[in-house]
């Protein structure tokens, strides 16, 4: 089969690699129909993150029909229509019995990996890197689901592809960022970084009844998609975040702030950037913390702080006082994809949202080199790429 192949810091290959087989009796094999880039993606790209070998095969947000299902696979049958979470879910763990479904005890396989390199294990995950399971990715014509009796959403024909994809994510992502802020009626809900889950931010703020949002980035196509979507938005290349975000709170700051960036975040003050980008390049730490610092600084005292921008690492220079003099909630976490997926399907299914508003570019999987390079750097107004095998 063809799919999308990993060769090292920016090199993505469209390979012809072997067929994925039943390996485990709770397999399923999945023919996919749409697959997407996402921006987790670009940390492997970047190669931010360690434990990827030449050869594997990325994507993490895929679905597609049923082919072939394991003997003790009981709630997938040959020919349903599935989208996958990014999170392998065993379903039976204690964490997955909670609801707790991206730190499932079992499913990652290197779970040891994980511990020694950064203390730290979750969920096996598809397409992304040996610390998280080693798994092959979605980026292809087929693909092996483990544990795949829970680790699936099964969508109806009168959705396209386009509308329930993101199911699997981005989406889902979004929601739970703005679930974790306790969302009050009176709220100021500011958001760092409008690409795609930044997207998804603003329209569950608006579902769930935030009064304003705020959208803080520098690219223009993806400052008008926040605005389209309902919120005010800060270019921080052309204004001062912080006097603007006192100007829309009369000086108060946002109750709620969403991280929407993670690790690769690009400072809003030079001396920021130089750094961390130092720090960075001499391996004293492996992420870039501007937005989480920016965020604490800003947020409203006994305000919340949601991060579903991706962190692997270690940062520096982070104000712990102001975050505790202020009394502020910090909520983090991969997403649990399967807690959310019922509620998100039911509303598009009933019209409240369309999640293909975020797609800007739809291609063949063959082009998917070339579109990374593309996302990667923001060029033809592309925000999200969605790919067919």
């Amino acid at each position: 089969m063809k799919a999308l192949c990993w060769h090292g810091k920016n090199d993505v290959r469209y390979d012809t690699v072997p067929d994925p087989t039943i390996e485990d009796a709770r397999d399923a094999i999945v023919n996919v129909s749409s697959c997407a880039i996402c921006g987790s993606d670009m940390h492997l790209y970047d190669h931010f993150i360690p434990a990827m070998k030449s050869g594997d095969v990325l994507g993490h947000e895929f679905m597609g029909e049923v082919m072939e299902v394991g003997s003790e696979t009981r709630n997938l049958k040959v020919g349903d229509r599935i989208v996958v979470p990014f999170t392998i879910t065993c379903g039976e763990c204690e964490q997955c019995r909670r609801g707790n479904f991206s730190v499932c005890e079992r499913s990652n396989r290197n779970r040891a990996l994980a511990d020694a390199a950064f203390g730290h294990a979750g969920a096996g995950l598809f397409g992304y890197s040996h610390l998280t399971g080693g798994y092959a990715g979605g980026q292809a014509e087929y693909v092996r689901v483990p544990f795949a009796d829970h680790t699936h959403i099964k969508v109806p024909d009168t959705l396209t592809d386009e509308q329930v994809l993101f199911l699997g994510d981005i989406f889902p992502t979004g929601w739970q960022a703005v679930v974790q802020c306790d969302i009050q009626p009176t709220d100021t809900v500011a958001i760092w970084g409008a690409g795609p889950v930044g997207q998804f931010c603003v329209r569950s703020a608006i579902m769930l009844g935030a009064e304003q949002i705020i959208m803080i980035d520098n690219v223009p196509e993806r400052l008008a998609m926040a605005r389209a979507g309902g919120a005010i938005t800060i270019n921080f290349d052309d204004e001062s975040v912080l006097e603007r975000l006192n100007e829309l709170t009369r000086g108060k700051g946002p109750e709620k702030c969403i991280d929407a960036v993670g690790l690769e975040a690009h400072a809003t003050r030079s001396l920021d950037s130089v750094y961390d980008r130092v720090k960075q390049a001499v391996m004293l730490e492996s992420d870039r913390a501007h937005v989480l610092r920016e965020m604490i600084y800003v947020c409203r005292p006994a305000g919340v702080i949601s991060i579903p921008g991706v962190y692997g690492g270690l940062v520096d220079k982070m104000p712990i006082g102001a975050l505790m003099n202020k009394g502020l909630t910090v909520r983090t976490g991969q997403t649990h994809v399967k807690r959310w997926a019922d509620d998100l399907l039911a509303r598009i299914d009933d019209g409240q949202i369309d999640p293909s508003f975020v797609i800007t570019h739809s291609m063949g999987l063959d082009q998917g080199p070339d579109m990374y390079k593309t996302f990667r750097e923001k060029q033809d107004g592309c925000i999200k790429v969605v790919l067919k095998p």
